[in-house]
């Protein structure tokens, strides 16, 4: 048999289990994932329907597996295995308590059918990976935050939140009817629909005092979650070029794509860099501060004038202290 037969074998055994996993999968999805032409798909599924496989669906439109059918427990691979506990480490970690307890009680479920070498390896690492997180992610009084959320998305069911912002010291009472999650510089949010501002919001998880399900339906139908956020990317930008040196450019690779980044290029020994920002006030600034004994500023003036006057009652802020120690 050869290489390109057990190929086109493993690849239609891992479409079966993707048409497992959902109601309806496109093509184009499947085509995407195993990198192979529409047609060599439209081939795959062919051959599965002539194995017996009970698919619906056509061309276009997309597949699905009658309702009823399903293969027997699937095994895993020892690196398949393994990387489940990596996967667990991190739900523990980065996900609230009640979501991280279903999580548990799945990985009991894959765990019990895994066989031999398999089960050894997870054993084998479950001790030996640790995760750390130092920042607080979740409102310790509100466990099932992430819980919530998800069966409001899935339900299509208004949410009701005691919310805190940044700006007030008073929190207030929201309803908002939630549209996607998502995790962004470590912290989770959830882009939805208030009814308090009649606009989309997003709101940071550990900003919730407390949340609650309700059973009053959506009031309007709302897009994907991509679609609001990108809006949020849509306000007035300033251009801002900095340079770095060489060598502290290369630990800032992963910070500065928060703050709008859009190029870079060589300048003698340091790295040019230009963004188009809508924080050309708070978050850049801030963000340039880390590094900026190994920096300057090329453009605007304004920026640097922000970036002075940080520097200002930073350096009050030592002489008050400094005086305080002295008396």
């Amino acid at each position: 048999m050869s290489y390109e037969t057990l190929n086109r074998f493993d690849r239609i055994v891992a479409i079966l289990i993707h048409l497992q996993s959902g109601r309806v999968v496109k093509a184009q999805e499947l085509a995407d994932r195993f990198q192979v032409s529409l047609r060599t798909i439209y081939r795959d599924v062919r051959s599965l329907e002539a194995a017996g496989v009970p698919i619906a669906g056509e061309a276009g439109v997309g597949y699905c597996i009658l309702e009823g059918y399903r293969l027997p427990p699937v095994m895993f691979t020892r690196e398949e295995a393994g990387s489940f506990v990596a996967a667990e480490k991190l739900m523990q970690k980065f996900s609230d308590k009640t979501l991280g307890t279903y999580y548990q009680s799945a990985m009991y479920k894959v765990k019990s059918v895994l066989r031999g070498n398999a089960k050894d390896r997870v054993a084998a690492l479950e001790a030996q990976i640790w995760v750390n997180s130092t920042q607080e992610i979740f409102n310790e009084d509100v466990p099932d935050a992430l819980d919530v959320l998800l069966d409001g998305m899935a339900d299509k069911k208004q949410v009701a939140l005691l919310y805190k912002t940044l700006s007030s010291e008073t929190p207030t009472n929201r309803i908002i009817e939630p549209i996607g999650l998502f995790n962004e510089n470590n912290y989770w949010y959830v882009m939805g629909y208030c009814l308090l501002r009649k606009d989309y919001r997003q709101f940071r998880t550990d900003r919730m005092l407390a949340i609650k399900r309700t059973d009053t339906p959506f009031t309007k139908e709302h897009g994907s979650i991509d679609q609001y956020r990108n809006r949020e990317d849509n306000g007035p930008k300033t251009k801002v070029v900095i340079r770095v040196d060489k060598e502290t450019a290369r630990f800032i690779q992963n910070g500065r794509k928060y703050y709008g980044f859009v190029s870079e290029e060589v300048v003698g020994e340091q790295i040019e860099m230009t963004f188009m920002t809508c924080d050309s006030y708070d978050g850049l600034p801030r963000w340039y501060l880390m590094f900026a004994d190994c920096a300057e500023i090329v453009e605007p003036e304004s920026f640097r004038e922000r970036v002075s006057e940080l520097l200002r009652k930073a350096r009050q802020n030592l002489q008050v202290k400094k005086e305080e120690l002295v008396n």
